[in-house]
């Protein structure tokens, strides 16, 4: 849907907003953007987001919250991974700093273990060397410092 000469901009927006909702929770900043993308001017985009975050409709907070932890239930990103997807989804640095320090050394620990088991199950019985930089390297796409896949692997003595 892009707006119409005709049509009531505010309405228009308000119903773009809604349908980019339907699918998933999104954050203001990903709204704003597909608002803008859709041709809404920015008064009118920030007027519908106001509204929407009144209603209850876009919280950034919760919405980060639960980006965290289905990104980490799912994918065993780190961190510092799901620290970026926040920021690349518009939520301010104030409420990523609140989700983030949610996630404790134990945590990332604890995901970063789970990862390495389960890319280690398939492969356990190659070289240890590929074995090793296998998991190193899956680890490492997902973001985890060298500090914690160190103590992975040497708890999984590999």
């Amino acid at each position: 849907m892009h707006l119409d000469e005709g049509s009531d901009p505010y309405s228009a927006a308000q119903t773009i907003a809604l349908i980019a909702l339907a699918p998933r929770a999104k954050s203001r900043g990903e709204l704003f953007a597909h608002l803008k993308k859709r041709g809404v001017a920015e008064d009118i985009a920030n007027a519908v987001l106001y509204r929407l975050q009144e209603q209850g409709l876009i919280n950034d907070e919760e919405f980060a919250r639960s980006w965290s932890e289905s990104r980490q239930r799912t994918k065993k990103l780190s961190k510092r991974f799901i620290v970026n997807e926040l920021k690349a989804k518009g939520v301010d640095n104030d409420v990523i700093e609140i989700v983030s320090s949610e996630i404790d050394e134990t945590r990332e620990y604890g995901l970063a273990l789970e990862l390495a088991q389960r890319k280690y199950r398939p492969i356990s019985h190659l070289d240890k060397e590929l074995i090793r930089r296998r998991v190193q390297g899956a680890l490492a796409r997902r973001g985890f410092d060298s500090g914690v896949i160190n103590s992975v692997m040497r708890d999984l003595g590999i």
